[in-house]
């Protein structure tokens, strides 16, 4: 099969939504539905979590959260689907937005009951930033909640884009029996059953056929059509260039717990969804069909099994052909790499490959060579943009409990922060270090994760600053007095980049009305401009 005919079989998404508004159980669905599970309940118990990432540590275990990125992949209608199943929890939002330059495009899953919430915002955010394309699930119909329209009109109002409704819901909560499909005129009523999947689909010839009256009632039937008359009229026709521009967002309703409306959406993603798409590298754009291999380390996981003090690197395949066993130059390091055992995450299990291609995501071991945005090639030098730090929320001090294991404790540091766990500041005088991390679960992580599997001990100081913003200007001279005068809040990143950490708003805003010819940057991309 020639490189075009493989990408052309590729849909590499993510999943995103706000905690508890049913991603885990629509990703669930997606895979049953794709044949890659036989029954519900395999996501939650890890029968599919290939590297198994979310449970490998004891505090993971006791809150019962995932903190880890999940890739699944299975073949549905002869296209390789690839999902990324990212964290919910808002404390390991970061991990969520790095995740979000891997894929090409993104379901985001809304609780029709409490609509629009902040999370969903903040990742909608990350989405608009790259244009990616975005289809909304609006989940647990078969619950209480809030009027369609006015679910529709919030997305548009809170996350700045159009929508589409390419399904309609038939009443709500206890009156909900399924949902309409726009597009194929088919009525999809399933029954309600959780773990398998049902065949009965109605078909009819369009909204006047009296087999919708027999099926599902005068009344509602008339309901339905006065309702699609109206989305019609209001939202117009589905256009499938500007879903692919990031401008437009098809919606579908169902509930993913009783599989309402779950086979529609995979049908329709498969559909119109993009085939892999190029990356901008600080050389140009970089398009999947190019002949040399190139991919970037967008996730990084430590220890994953601890008996082994293993750690993997998870690259996105931008272009060309990857092989086991051929060497690929890391750019970053100036160094070629070859490896003899990469995995894929089909299904069921981690299996090693022989290739792989562009869309795909595979798994490196490491040796703690790796770094979050290296970029791996075959051709000439450059590097992938694009993997932005975000600024942190909370801020601590590390102290350091045992001095005899300092050299443990900047190591820990050093890979922890490596992963993208949190983010490292240096301040002077005294090479204090800084932790920036945007929720307060991550600094237990941290804490745990440095005992276990580094030997070292630290506490941590809280430290009263607002937001970290990286700082540049054409006028270097401007740069140096600012140091000069806000010393006790200016401290450097890994790579050495001025930060300024701002105490609160109003000095935030202070400093940028003081000095007009400095740029006060919230994410990281500047460097990679």
């Amino acid at each position: 099969m020639s490189l075009q005919e493989e990408i052309n079989k590729r849909r590499t998404f993510g999943i995103i939504s706000h905690p508890d508004a049913g991603k885990t159980t629509l990703t669930e669905k997606l895979l049953l539905f794709g044949g890659a599970i036989q029954s519900a309940g395999a996501v939650k118990n890890n029968k599919i979590k290939k590297t198994a990432t979310s449970d490998f540590m004891e505090i993971e275990k006791q809150r019962g959260i995932s903190v880890a990125t999940s890739v699944m992949a299975f073949n549905y209608r002869g296209k390789q689907i690839n999902i990324l199943d990212t964290p919910g929890h808002k404390d390991f939002a970061e991990d969520t937005y790095r995740t979000l330059t891997a894929v090409d495009s993104v379901i985001l899953v809304i609780d029709c009951a409490n609509g629009v919430e902040a999370q969903t915002e903040r990742l909608m955010e990350v989405c608009r930033m790259r244009n990616t394309p975005v289809i909304v699930f609006i989940n647990k119909m078969d619950r209480e909640g809030r009027d369609a329209f006015d679910l529709l009109d919030e997305l548009e109002e809170k996350l700045a884009i159009k929508v589409k409704p390419m399904s309609w819901p038939i009443g709500i909560g206890a009156s909900f029996k399924g949902v309409y499909n726009m597009h194929r005129d088919t009525l999809n009523l399933f029954s309600g059953n959780k773990t398998q999947i049902e065949k009965e689909i109605v078909e009819i010839k369009d909204l006047d056929d009296p087999l919708l009256n027999d099926t599902i009632g005068d009344k509602d039937a008339e309901m339905l059509r006065e309702e699609v008359e109206l989305v019609n009229g209001v939202y117009g026709d589905f256009d499938r260039e500007t879903y692919l521009s990031g401008e437009v967002a098809p919606v579908y309703f169902g509930s993913a717990l009783n599989n309402f409306g779950v086979q529609e959406l995979l049908n329709s993603f498969v559909e119109i969804s993009p085939t892999p798409r190029g990356r901008i590298s600080d050389k140009g754009p970089v398009e999947p069909t190019d002949k040399n291999f190139s991919g970037f380390v967008f996730k990084i996981h430590a220890n994953i099994d601890p008996k082994h003090r293993d750690r993997i690197a998870f690259l996105r395949i931008v272009s060309g052909e990857f092989k086991r066993n051929t060497f690929y130059k890391n750019i970053r390091l100036d160094k070629k790499v070859k490896f003899s055992n990469p995995t894929s995450f089909m299904a069921s299990s981690k299996e090693i490959i022989d290739e792989a291609y562009p869309g795909d995501v595979i798994g490196l071991y490491d040796t703690g060579t790796f770094k979050i945005g290296d970029t791996l090639t075959t051709g000439e030098d450059f590097m992938y943009k694009g993997i932005p730090s975000f600024s942190p929320e909370l801020f601590r001090e590390v102290q350091n409990d045992d001095p005899m294991k300092t050299k443990q404790l900047e190591k820990g540091l050093e890979q922890l922060t490596d992963e993208g766990v949190a983010q490292l500041f240096i301040k002077q005088p005294g090479n204090r270090k800084i932790i920036g991390t945007v929720g307060e679960l991550q600094f237990e992580v941290i804490q745990y994760r440095l005992k276990h599997e580094y030997n070292a001990s630290c506490s941590f100081m809280h430290r009263p600053h607002h937001k970290a913003c990286w700082i540049t200007s054409d006028k270097q001279a401007e740069i140096d007095e600012f140091v000069r005068r806000k010393s006790m809040n200016i401290a450097y990143d890994k790579e050495g980049n001025i930060v300024f950490l701002a105490d609160s708003p109003f000095l935030l805003s202070q400093a940028e009305l003081d000095y007009p010819a400095i740029t006060f940057h919230t994410t990281s991309d500047f460097k990679l401009d």
